[in-house]
């Protein structure tokens, strides 16, 4: 790897874990935005009724086990429409329910980086994560690391989308284009 590289990954890696570190609502997705997942982990509060404020863990199914109601589909919602939809649902059990539905941990919102980097692994999507940043997190490249032919593995819907980053490009100025912006789920793969 060139000076070039070493000194933008590491200005990139500085910015990059503050941001992660920092505690602040930054780290906290925004609540009338962030679309739950599985393996999210929420507080369902359900005013003056105690036995059924509770932590849930959202299933691989998207779903959720609430007292009196079963089985909830979460996955998709935002936490406040959630909150609506459980508290439409208990009406038939409790004359004008008030919830509230905080994220306590968004674990759904991950991307991996794997290959040629110094520490390949799982990281947080807190905020907007371009592919620089999330190379900087894993501690940039090894000796070898192919760094114009990175690939970013997205699913989609239709399936598994492959996009191409040329990190040399973007390193010499000439294609900013390159930096994308990852989105939950992604995996930059650095042969």
């Amino acid at each position: 790897m060139c000076l070039g590289a070493s000194a933008l990954l590491a200005s990139v890696a500085g910015a990059a874990q503050e941001a992660v570190s920092r505690p602040s609502t930054a780290t906290r997705p925004a609540a009338a935005t962030y679309r739950i997942g599985p393996g999210d982990s929420l507080q369902v509060f359900v005013w003056k009724e105690p036995e059924l404020t509770r932590e849930v863990t959202v299933r691989v199914d998207g779903k959720i086990s609430i007292a009196l109601l079963g089985d909830v589909q979460a996955a998709g919602s935002t936490p406040g429409e959630l909150a609506d939809e459980l508290a439409r649902q208990l009406k038939r059990f409790i004359g004008n329910p008030l919830v509230t539905v905080g994220v306590v941990q968004p674990r759904s919102t991950r991307f991996f980086v794997l290959g040629q980097v110094t520490r390949p692994g799982e990281f947080p999507l807190s905020g907007p994560t371009t592919v620089v940043q999330a190379l900087a997190l894993a501690g940039g490249f090894k000796d070898y690391a192919k760094t114009d032919e990175i690939v970013i593995l997205r699913q989609e819907a239709g399936g598994s989308t492959f996009i191409p980053v040329n990190y040399k490009r973007l390193e010499s100025g000439k294609d900013a284009s390159q930096n994308i912006q990852l989105k939950a789920g992604d995996t930059v793969l650095v042969p």
